[in-house]
Order: C-alpha cells, then structure tokens, then sequence
C-alpha cells in the first residue's frame, strides 16, 4: 500500500471509531510496518492541523476529534448543554496532573498543600485525567495523567504543546 493509500485508510478508520485507536492495532490490521504507520500518522496530523477536525494522538492512540473552535457550533447541533465550569481547586490540580504526569494522589496533594481527592474525582469524571497504572510502592498508588479528552478540550496535539512553566526561585 502505497502512502497516501495508508493515509486515506488510516483516516477512514479513525473516522469510524468510536474511540481512540491503538496503533498496534491499526499496524497489525493493515500490516504495515511500524515506520509507514508513523510517517502516516505524522502526516495526517500534520495536514489536519487547519481543518474541522484534527488527528489527536497521545500516546500510542490516535483519534479523530473536532477542532475547538467548532466546539460551541458542534454542542448547539448536538444540543449538548456547556457544563459548568471547572473549579479554581480543580483547574490546579488539572494544570499539576498536566505537567507532572504520571503523578499520585499524594504528589499533587503535596504541590497543592491540600487534599486532592475531590478535584481529581472531578477531573475523572469529566474525563479530563484517568488512570495511567499504579506506582510500584507501598500500597500501589494510583498514577494520573491527562486524556484525549483533555487534548480536545484544550485544543492540543500532545501535552508538549502546553505552554512551558515559568521557572520561580
């Protein structure tokens, strides 16, 4: 298959999901090998970038997802209420769990100096943070990172497009 064959497939079936799709899964479906797949990817990502919709990636998934801009035309077509806004308490714990991802419960509680619990369950269920894995330790600690669903909120490819942190002594 040729690469704009692989690109047109690959997007196809980013365009049918229902979900983000696991590039091992996409590599073994259309037996390629792991570098066509990538230059593929890259590729529509790239092309996508001024478009409706984008090509999100993060980590090894790869979703299609509206451009942000759309995204009061897309909930009014949809008929989909705005939610109420994140708290100030939630959006610091969702800017440390951003930036210091993979992260516990108690690493973020120890930058916030207070409990976490209720914001991080917040996050979790506006999909915006989940579940990484547990930290091998005492206990097995659960691991936080960040989401598709963040990406497509924030209007980002990957989490290296946040703007950097400004450093304090």
């Amino acid at each position: 298959m040729d690469r704009e064959q692989l690109e047109r497939v690959v997007e196809s079936l980013l365009f049918v999901s229902d979900g983000p799709v696991e590039l091992a899964k996409l590599q073994r479906l259309l037996e390629v090998e792991p570098a066509q797949l990538e230059g593929a990817v890259e590729a529509l990502i790239e092309a996508s970038g001024q478009r409706g919709v984008h090509v999100q990636r993060h980590g090894s998934g790869v979703q299609l997802v509206t451009a942000p801009e759309a995204a009061p035309y897309v909930e009014k077509l949809l008929g989909i209420q705005v939610s109420s806004r994140l708290s100030t308490a939630a959006m610091e714990t969702l800017a440390i769990v951003a930036y210091r991802q993979p992260i516990t419960r108690a690493g973020v509680e120890a930058i916030r100096g207070v409990s976490a619990d209720r914001a991080l369950a917040t996050l979790q269920s506006r999909e915006l943070i989940g579940e990484l894995g547990r930290l091998e330790t005492v206990g097995r600690p659960i691991l936080y990172g960040t989401t598709f669903e963040f990406l497509a909120h924030f209007g980002v490819h990957s989490v290296a497009e946040l703007p950097a942190l400004e450093e304090t002594s």
